[in-house]
């Protein structure tokens, strides 16, 4: 093994540790999910165990990132940018717009939380879509205290005292649109309904 590649699988470990811990996963759930043995996941993530491709593909598979992330690989003659994640209040934002101004689009992550957390609502000038990936959201929007499972959506205008947080302590993967004061998401339906008719 050369030098470079050495170098490589030694950064696997902390990597491997970081990505869990950002998803708020512990190592029993991984285990559980990826049929790897705690001992083994705990020795991957601490340096004492060499990663292996039949250790690292299902943990590609579990986090549902491509391989060459988990190791670190250079990325050569791939013309996509990869955005770097954004850590703010506990939440982890994932950018997918790069454009300024206008309407701003994030992948956001709400890491499981062991005991219920205490909403602190906020408010700030604009308008606010999402769309629930996986989890359970917790919404709490003036008054009303609403739960959102995968496949909901919601919008709302920001200037209105709203939290999110997870509804069960698990993990939480949402969509976010968010546009300046005014801007608001456009949703068109998938086929035109003619209106009842009057009598």
């Amino acid at each position: 093994m050369d030098h470079e590649t050495g170098d490589v699988l030694d950064a696997v470990g902390p990597r491997l540790r970081a990505l869990r811990r950002d998803r708020g996963i512990t190592l029993a759930e991984l285990a559980a999910t990826t049929g790897i043995s705690e001992s083994t996941l705990s020795r991957l993530e601490s340096g004492q165990r060499r990663a292996t491709l039949e250790l690292l593909l299902p943990l590609a598979r579990t986090y549902d990132v491509p391989l060459d992330d988990l190791v670190g690989a250079p990325r050569t003659g791939d013309p996509r940018i990869h955005l770097k994640p954004i850590r703010r209040y506990g939440m982890m934002f994932i950018p997918l717009s790069r454009r300024p101004g206008g309407v701003q689009a994030f992948k956001m992550i709400i890491p499981a939380q062991p005991e219920p957390q205490e909403p602190t609502p906020q408010t700030h000038e604009g308008f606010e879509w999402l769309y629930v990936l996986n989890g359970r959201l917790r919404l709490v929007l003036g008054e009303r205290d609403l739960t959102l499972p995968p496949g909901e959506a919601a919008e709302f205008d920001t200037s209105l005292p709203h939290w999110l947080g997870s509804a069960d302590g698990g993990v939480v993967e949402l969509l976010i649109l968010f546009g300046p004061q005014g801007m608001r998401a456009h949703v068109h339906p998938g086929s035109y309904r003619p209106p009842p008719p009057r009598y």
